[in-house]
């Protein structure tokens, strides 16, 4: 009669399943760092396991659902989860975008005000059009 090895099976078969586990959670992981595409067939080709295999795993079939639908319908490519910026940087970026223009408004008005002081400077010495003595300019025929 032979040996009964249904134990060392089972633990065969949960060292397996906890290998098959961790390659695809890794997979995720890689691909979604790397702001590639994710599907089933490319998390399952990476990791090495069968596309069957990620569908019978809710808790992973549901991440990679999440994934891929999060990036559906864009054509410009995932930007990197360690790249992507927060709400609380976009915050100080929107506000240091806001100030700079705020600036450059304020300068833009003070060297309008400027040229229209030097153009009314020039009018009043007595050179006529402030565009008609420009030698870079072209005679008026």
């Amino acid at each position: 009669m032979p040996a009964d090895n249904t134990a060392n099976l089972i633990t065969a078969a949960r060292h397996r399943h906890e290998l098959a586990r961790a390659k695809a959670i890794r997979a995720l992981r890689e691909l979604d760092q790397a702001g590639g595409r994710i599907t089933f067939e490319i998390v399952a080709r990476t990791a090495g396991i069968s596309r069957s295999w990620l569908y019978s795993q809710p808790d992973i079939r549901d991440q990679v659902q999440q994934l891929r639908d999060a990036n559906r319908g864009t054509s410009a490519p995932r930007v990197p989860a360690g790249q992507r910026a927060s709400g609380t940087s976009l915050m100080h970026r929107l506000e240091a975008a806001n100030d700079r223009n705020r600036q450059l408004t304020k300068e833009n008005q003070q060297l309008r005000r400027q040229l229209a002081e030097a153009l009314g400077q020039r009018r009043t010495a007595g050179k006529g059009s402030p565009f008609g003595n420009d030698p870079a300019l072209p005679a008026k025929p």
